[in-house]
């Protein structure tokens, strides 16, 4: 995730924001809004899960998210979506494809807190994928990192023990996907609007999704519909609540409430589906969310050193 940072001062249209909360204040309530949006995704993939296939989730998740784009940009304007860059529009979404398949595959077979803890490895597979498409330099900082990260994953799905779960794998592979799509996400962030980027994420992501379901593909029960649409709409306002909070605060406090999402959703999962989940896993999500947040910390140290030469 990028680091966003917007003094209250900009706040002139709505000078009662400024005077009623401080700015971590706004980060807290929009992070709030997007641990939930996660964990309702999450449980409603996982209930959607025993009815319909992942693909289909996903061509219904991509629907849903058109819907809601094309409400937004008639309002904002479909001038936005006009594009130079539709290779890249398409390299992205079908590395984005690719995570959330991991994702809602994961959710089937494998205890809630795990896939959340191996979905954490996105941001360092990231500084990995940075360094090969943009050239990014790979520091021996940025090295410990990922090594910290692999050693947790490690810890986390305990190769040779037996214990492996491909499900497993399908996170881990997925969240390396996302790390594609997140770069590609900072290469087109500087020409295109989000909107113009979420409009060809669910036009691209909707075929991906429709094509390999038609084989057994089946209208969804009526109580499905309601959990299809929590799905999708939750997707869009997660990020969505992550980019204001960002817009608030400074991602070193961003991105340590977000890593919230794994005991609470371990919490919840023993509580709904009776998951007990092992030490291990906390052991190794903790080294990777302590690689994460100390990468974090690091780059925004010599982002300050060099503004300050």
């Amino acid at each position: 995730m990028a680091a966003f940072t917007l003094s209250t001062s900009k706040n002139k249209r709505c000078p009662l924001v400024k005077r009623t909360f401080h700015p971590i204040t706004w980060a807290i309530i929009w992070m709030t809004g997007a641990l939930a949006s996660f964990i309702a995704m999450a449980l409603a993939g996982r209930a959607l899960s025993s009815s319909l296939g992942t693909f289909q989730i996903l061509f219904f998740r991509s629907l849903c998210g058109l819907i809601v784009i094309s409400i937004l940009l008639g309002r904002s304007g479909w001038r936005q979506i006009f594009t130079g860059k539709l290779r890249w529009h398409v390299l992205r979404n079908v590395s984005h494809f690719g995570g959330q398949f991991g994702w809602f595959y994961g959710l089937a077979f494998i205890p809630l807190a795990e896939v959340f803890a191996i979905e954490f490895t996105a941001p360092i597979w990231t500084a990995l994928v940075a360094a090969i498409l943009l050239k990014e330099r790979l520091t021996p900082t940025r090295i410990g990192v990922i090594v910290s990260g692999l050693i947790g994953v490690l810890i986390i799905v305990k190769p040779g023990t037996g214990l492996m779960q491909p499900a497993a794998f399908a996170v881990l592979l997925g969240a390396i996907a996302y790390a594609v799509s997140y770069v590609m996400t900072k290469k087109l962030s500087s020409t295109e609007s989000p909107l113009c980027i979420l409009f060809y994420m669910t036009v691209i992501q909707l075929p991906l999704g429709l094509i390999p379901s038609l084989g057994n593909f089946t209208i969804p029960p009526l109580f499905t519909w309601p959990l299809i649409f929590i799905v999708g709409v939750t997707a869009l306002s997660a990020h969505f609540c992550i980019t204001k909070a960002m817009s608030f605060a400074d991602a070193t406090i961003v991105v340590p409430m977000d890593f919230l999402r794994l005991p609470i959703i371990a919490l919840i999962g023993a509580a709904l589906y009776g998951e007990s989940v092992h030490s291990t896993v906390f052991v190794g999500a903790a080294l990777i969310m302590g690689a994460n947040l100390f990468g974090l910390l690091y780059e925004r140290r010599n982002q300050g050193l060099a503004k300050a030469k």
